[in-house]
């Protein structure tokens, strides 16, 4: 597939040119429905993957069964780096929450690129150090924030930087993305609606005042 055909948003806008040719050449793409899983937490890991359509979810089971929802990648997000450092099992289960479209390269392919062309390791290094950043900040705030701070915060990251935005998650998935339970969320949600703040419902979320939402998701104004 053409160069062109890889969206120019998120990682990828900053990529560099020998990453994205190798995406577009060596990379085979593989098409994911709604709640198609694309490997579990477990599975061996072999591969990269770029997202060029869709939204996918990355999510973790607990020793007693309990499901944390991490992240939620978009259009332009690589990931799967982790295996190129370290091989060994999948360390989250990735599922699509849309009709997406990803490229898969396996690691044999890369490597052997990064040997002809040492200067793509700087991509691969610079995405691994982005993700232990955000690791280590999401486990700061489920440490050190109440969970209304967290909600806020994960609300406005899910969200488009628009004025209004809508969030196609319901509120048990919601709990799942800030390690609370429904009726936590549920209670919170139900205080911002009475605010004006947000409008919540079992299909979703509004929000209405984005930068009440920001004020909330300050940690210092709890």
């Amino acid at each position: 597939m053409l160069h062109q055909d890889l969206p120019d948003i998120g990682f990828l806008a900053c990529a560099s040119e020998r990453l994205k040719r190798l995406l577009a050449s060596q990379a085979k793409e593989i098409a994911l429905d709604t709640g198609d899983v694309l490997f579990e937490q477990g599975d061996e890991g072999d591969a990269l993957f770029v997202i060029t359509q869709g939204a996918l979810e990355f999510s973790i089971l607990s020793a007693a069964g309990r499901k944390l929802s991490l992240d939620m990648m978009r259009a332009g997000s690589i990931f799967g780096e982790i295996s190129l450092f370290d091989p060994g099992p999948r360390t989250a289960t990735v599922t699509a929450t849309e009709p997406s479209r990803v490229r898969r390269v396996r690691n044999r392919d890369i490597l052997e690129q990064i040997q002809q062309h040492p200067e793509l390791a700087a991509d691969l290094i610079r995405l691994a150090g982005q993700r232990m950043r955000w690791m280590g900040m999401q486990l700061n705030e489920q440490v050190f924030l109440p969970m209304p701070t967290r909600l806020a915060r994960k609300v406005l990251y899910l969200t488009a930087e628009e004025r209004s935005a809508t969030l196609a998650l319901s509120q048990s998935e919601l709990a799942e993305f800030v390690g609370a339970t429904r009726e936590a969320v549920s209670k919170t949600l139900a205080a911002w609606k009475k605010a004006g703040v947000v409008e919540a419902s079992r299909g979703g979320l509004a929000i209405l005042d984005r930068d009440a939402l920001k004020v909330l998701a300050d940690p210092d104004v709890i």
